[in-house]
């Protein structure tokens, strides 16, 4: 093996307190009270390959004379299809956090959308901000609309008096705070708003699709795994169990994910925008 690699393998291999002839038999056992996520994902780099395997199958000498990195090899070599084995592993040891952080923020996108629609106060805002709109650009084109692009909310803090002291944004909040006082504490409507606002739509959408494929990736594993004989045993009786609650819990989630797009898509139809400009699988 590769000097530096073979190097690196055993420092590896040293954060790791398991005996070699008892580390495959934990992997294979899904055994993650002695294996931590950073670990089987660093196995998973060391994984030998195909002509690391052939070098080591072609070697007749006595085994024991064999470096920690290519005895640890032959080890990984007496499992079939070990790195697929070690990313299943890696994907159950994370599926629970993964799972519930991607819930948590489905519930607060989904949360945030409904406060938006039913927030009385807001539409009142955004009424205000209509007749403002309309008494600027009154004897235009433009004076009498019956509504604007949610983009022109970002031009209240760029138009400007004429002695460009006052913005638009100024002007409204003088308004609201001397004729609409009421309407001030809005916010109080919107409590999920700020945590919704840091959560990218993309970022919902490719852990969703991660979760998914990595699901499938277990069951394809399982059903190669079925045809190892004894050695796996072990490894497909813990991962049938696994996948009896992983599925149940994946349908819900892609259930709530659905959910949560199509109240997305309601809420830019609420607002007069069309979803198909911003959809929810593609949103920033």
């Amino acid at each position: 093996i590769e000097l530096r690699r073979a190097y690196n393998c055993e420092i590896m291999l040293t954060k790791v307190k398991i005996p070699l002839p008892d580390l495959m038999g934990h992997v294979l056992a899904l055994d993650d009270s002695v294996l931590y996520v950073d670990q089987v994902d660093n196995l998973i780099k060391f994984c030998p390959t195909k002509e690391e395997m052939d070098q080591l199958k072609a070697y007749t000498g006595d085994k024991d004379n064999l470096g920690k990195c290519e005895q640890f090899f032959l080890e990984l070599m007496k499992v079939p299809r070990v790195e697929s084995k070690l990313r299943v592993f890696c994907f159950k040891m994370q599926f629970c956090s993964q799972v519930l952080e991607l819930r948590r923020d489905l519930n607060i996108v989904n949360s945030a959308s409904e406060e938006i629609r039913n927030s009385v106060k807001l539409k009142r805002i955004m009424q205000t901000i209509l007749s403002l709109g309309n008494a600027l650009n009154h004897g235009t084109a433009r004076g009498a609309a019956v509504g604007f692009r949610l983009d022109s909310l970002l031009k209240l803090t760029d138009t400007r008096a004429r002695n460009n002291k006052m913005t638009l944004m100024h002007y409204l909040c003088k308004v609201l705070s001397e004729k609409l006082p009421e309407l001030l504490d809005f916010h109080k409507d919107l409590v999920n708003l700020e945590a919704s606002s840091k959560i990218q739509l993309k970022y919902l959408a490719e852990e969703m699709q991660a979760i998914s494929k990595g699901l499938e990736k277990v069951i394809q594993e399982l059903t190669a795994s079925e045809n190892d004989g004894p050695v796996s045993e072990t490894f497909c009786q813990i991962l049938k169990e696994f996948l009896s609650d992983a599925e149940a819990e994946v349908r819900s989630l892609a259930q709530l994910y659905a959910n949560v797009g199509r109240n997305a898509d309601a809420l830019a139809s609420y607002f007069g925008e069309d979803p198909a400009r911003c959809p929810f699988e593609q949103g920033k």
